[in-house]
Parts: C-alpha cells; sequence; structure tokens
C-alpha cells in the first residue's frame, strides 16, 4: 500500500468508520505506521495551534510553552489508552490484538488533526463575537474522535454497544490505576535516592 493509499485509508476510516474498522481489522487494510503517523501528526498541530493560534482565544504564554512538554502530553496518553484497553479488554474476551487497538486509537485521532490545522488559521481572522465557533471546532473534533473511537473499540474487539461502553469506562479507571502506581513508584525511588545521598554525605563529613 502506498503512502497516498494509506492516507486516503486513513481518511476513509474517519467518515466510514464501520466498514473502515472492519476492514482494518479483518481485511488488513490498516497499517501501524499510519496510525503512528496520525499520532504525530497530531502532536505536531497541537503545538503549532498552542503556539500560533490567534491572540484572541490564545491564553497561552508563548514565551513559556516547552514544545517536549506538548509531545509528552499527546503520547503518553496514547500510550496509556493502548496499554490500559489491552489489559482490560484481555481480561473480557477481546478479539483485538495490541497492534488493532493502537491501529485504532490511531486512526481515531485523525479528526483532531483535521480540525486543528484550518482552526489555528481561522483563529487569525475571527472576533470576539465570532470565538464561541472556534471552540465549537474544538469541541466538535473532540466528539468526532470518541466517536471513533468507541466505533473502533466495539468493531476491533467485537463487542456490544453496552459492552463498548464499559470497557471503555474500565480502560479509563485502569489508567488512573496505572498513574496512582507510576507515581507512588516515582516518589518511593526519590525517597530512597534522597536517603542514599543522606547516608553518603553523613559518612563524607565523618572525621
Amino acid at each position: 500500500m502506498t503512502v497516498s493509499n494509506r492516507a486516503k485509508f486513513a481518511l476513509y476510516v474517519t467518515v466510514h468508520p464501520f466498514k473502515g474498522f472492519w476492514d482494518m481489522k479483518y481485511e488488513g487494510s490498516g497499517r501501524m505506521s499510519a496510525a503512528l503517523a496520525a499520532v504525530l501528526l497530531l502532536a505536531l498541530a497541537t503545538i503549532v495551534k498552542q503556539q500560533f493560534a490567534g491572540f484572541i482565544v490564545n491564553r497561552n504564554h508563548v514565551e513559556e510553552l516547552n514544545s517536549l512538554n506538548q509531545l509528552y502530553y499527546i503520547v503518553l496518553p496514547f500510550l496509556l489508552w493502548c496499554i490500559a484497553n489491552w489489559s482490560t479488554t484481555t481480561l473480557m474476551d477481546g478479539e483485538g490484538t495490541f497492534a488493532d487497538i493502537v491501529m485504532a486509537t490511531g486512526y481515531a485521532l485523525i479528526p483532531l488533526t483535521v480540525v486543528y490545522v484550518p482552526q489555528t488559521l481561522f483563529s487569525h481572522w475571527i472576533t470576539e463575537q465570532e470565538s464561541a465557533f472556534y471552540y465549537f471546532l474544538d469541541a466538535l473534533a473532540v466528539a468526532w474522535s470518541g466517536w471513533l473511537l468507541f466505533i473502533g473499540t466495539m468493531t476491533v474487539h467485537q463487542y456490544s454497544v453496552g459492552k463498548t461502553i464499559v470497557t471503555m469506562l474500565l480502560t479509563l479507571l485502569v489508567i488512573g490505576m496505572i498513574l496512582f502506581i507510576g507515581l507512588l513508584f516515582f516518589s518511593l525511588i526519590q525517597q530512597m535516592v534522597a536517603f542514599v545521598a543522606t547516608i553518603h554525605k553523613e559518612i563524607a563529613l565523618r572525621p
């Protein structure tokens, strides 16, 4: 599949999610490279939006923004969702593999990039009264991606609507648990490092 065909299929999934996600999983139309490229493009689109959106809607202090941090805010939630969803669906007889989950999630993020790029350009020509339309585009992009993520999860795992909703809620719960355990782990490591540093300092200062 050429790059052009991969791009066309990615856009096809956004407007024909039921058929698109079915073809992705069962017809081999999906590509991991295309899904990961969608994530990176979203990260770039988000960075550009926060850096260069019009001053009327841009509340960020541009000089204080760190592009690398913005990359983390996209890539880390993406990875957490994929890992948590795979962990949850493995216990709930889901048919999707980890690769299927990564591809479905990556494709589901495409509407955010599709909206963010023209939205950023549009923000330079709007007035204060027209800013509501800018925020409406934000809500539209999130709702569109959320809908695709729902359809993708349901299709990849062959779940019913109800089971898909429960699975997605459990996935969010697992993400919270992973973050909590991660914070505890790093806090413990920090305390151990501080303890060792204190002992080393005392030994070094001992006559």
